[in-house]
């Protein structure tokens, strides 16, 4: 466990859960969120991960492994259950990418969490657009977003992928629920950056690797649990 100093961020006090099931960059997350001011456990334990003020889910490697990882952990039990009663929930990188309905790599289709509807596909690689996607670069903040406050459409964020979602298929016709805020990166193509619906938030890039402007994203995040 690592706990925060409680003098930096607005996140302190706040007990999160970085969920450990073989797929993310736990280590580096604890410590990002620790400067945040929160009190940090890396675990897979289900009553820890539910009893937390937030959770957060990273992930690295493939979609269907990652979500083969999850399953195998409870995690997607844990996820949906902690979203039912209103927790806070983050997913980063393939974290994110999970939350959606499929994902496709190398032709096979893999089911996601089902959260939002929608497909995480390649990339959209051109001459001046290598994949994978590696390295900084910007991000168009939605209106009124929460995550990004305090931040610009001129920081730049850590990226790592090849895979992302295109296409933002989730409308809300019901008056009385606010929509999703949806931020945008473009790579060849726009692709779905970051998402804020509800409890449940998520980056594309790793705010954890991503200095100053991923360390005021977390600690935005940990201010709202």
């Amino acid at each position: 466990m690592s706990t925060g100093n409680g003098g930096e961020g607005s996140g302190a006090g706040k007990k999160v859960v970085v969920f450990d099931y073989g797929f993310g960059n736990v280590r580096s997350a604890e410590r990002a969120l620790a400067r945040a001011g929160a009190d940090v456990e890396i675990t897979r334990d289900y009553d820890a991960a539910m009893a937390a003020d937030g959770l957060l889910v990273p992930g690295v490697g493939a979609f269907a492994a990652c979500m083969e990882g999850l399953r195998a952990a409870r995690g997607d039990w844990i996820i949906e259950r902690r979203l039912a009663g209103g927790r806070p929930v983050l997913g980063i990188c393939v974290g994110m990418q999970i939350l959606f309905a499929r994902g496709i790599e190398h032709g096979v289709e893999a089911e996601g969490m089902g959260e939002w509807p929608g497909t995480v596909g390649p990339l959209k690689a051109d001459a001046d657009h290598a994949v994978p996607h590696m390295g900084w670069n910007t991000v168009s903040p939605a209106e009124g977003s929460r995550l990004f406050d305090g931040l610009s459409g001129g920081d730049r964020y850590y990226f790592v992928h090849s895979y992302a979602v295109h296409d933002w298929e989730l409308t809300v016709t019901n008056p009385a629920m606010a929509p999703p805020k949806v931020s945008w990166a473009e790579h060849g193509a726009p692709f779905v950056a970051a998402v804020e619906n509800g409890p449940l938030w998520a980056t594309q890039f790793h705010p954890e690797k991503s200095g100053d402007a991923g360390a005021r994203l977390l600690s935005n995040w940990a201010a709202t649990l």
